[in-house]
């Protein structure tokens, strides 16, 4: 067995608020993993939590019920029979292209971590883990990800000529559409929301991720870098994103 006996019940009054969609409905989370007893163990708990799941146990099971389902947020093992988690990654993005993604993982390294992330993944949980990290970690991605929060009214962030709509989660710079994942426009609108101050790495750990990320620090450094190349990569685009050395990042509009 791969994650702690905890019973539902004690998931659920450790996170007592119930995971749902902008229109207050269930939140729909799709678990893909090839062990049944696992698959199932997770599904319990999430459905306790007032979700409604649909599992699959290979990629392309995956791909066609993330088509049929459309899930909210996707658990998705590393490792399936068929195709390597990252592909399968690729292909649920084409479908939906922003839902955030949750890998299982029994492989802890930090190349496979930032294997993960760089491909796209937005968090991680290792092998074993227990129920309550992860609905925890589900809870911080649906919130991020805007699924789980009720309709606001349009507000849009411009620094420069870069432009990030809260409601759509449309980001635009210079003309030019930007695709982000739910972790990356989380940590652009934070950045956003404070203009020319300078935010820590345990800053942004804390507003974006909004848990201990067990001292890796360093995934602030590596997100960073994604932000940068996608809104900074264009020709003649000046950089919007500053670093200050033994500080932390900043984000002002070009000189």
């Amino acid at each position: 067995m791969t994650a702690t006996t905890t019973s539902p019940a004690s998931t659920s009054t450790s996170n007592p608020a119930a995971l749902v969609r902008p229109d207050g409905g269930p939140c729909r989370v799709l678990v893909v993993d090839d062990e049944a007893s696992l698959s199932e163990l997770l599904s319990m708990a999430l459905r306790y939590e007032g979700c409604e799941v649909r599992s699959a146990g290979d990629g392309a099971g995956a791909v066609r019920a993330a088509r049929s389902f459309r899930p909210d947020v996707v658990v998705l093992d590393v490792m399936l029979p068929d195709m390597d988690g990252l592909a399968v990654l690729g292909r649920l993005r084409r479908e939906i292209p922003q839902v955030p993604v949750l890998f299982l993982t029994a492989r802890d390294s930090v190349e496979d971590r930032i294997a993960g992330l760089t491909a796209g993944g937005d968090d991680y949980v290792t092998k074993p883990f227990s129920l309550e990290e992860v609905v925890a970690r589900l809870r911080g991605l649906v919130r991020r990800s805007g699924a789980a929060q009720a309709a606001r009214g349009g507000s849009v962030l411009a620094v420069g000529d870069l432009r990030l709509d809260e409601d759509s989660h449309e980001v635009v710079r210079a003309g030019r559409d930007i695709h982000l994942t739910a972790t990356e426009f989380e940590l652009l609108r934070y950045l956003m929301r404070n203009p020319r101050r300078v935010l820590s790495k345990a800053q942004i750990l804390d507003r974006v991720w909004s848990y201990d990320f067990g001292g890796q620090a360093n995934v602030v450094e590596l997100y960073v870098s994604y932000l940068r190349r996608k809104l900074e990569s264009g020709p003649g685009l000046p950089r919007l994103i500053h670093t200050r050395r033994g500080a932390g990042y900043l984000i002002k509009p070009a000189e």
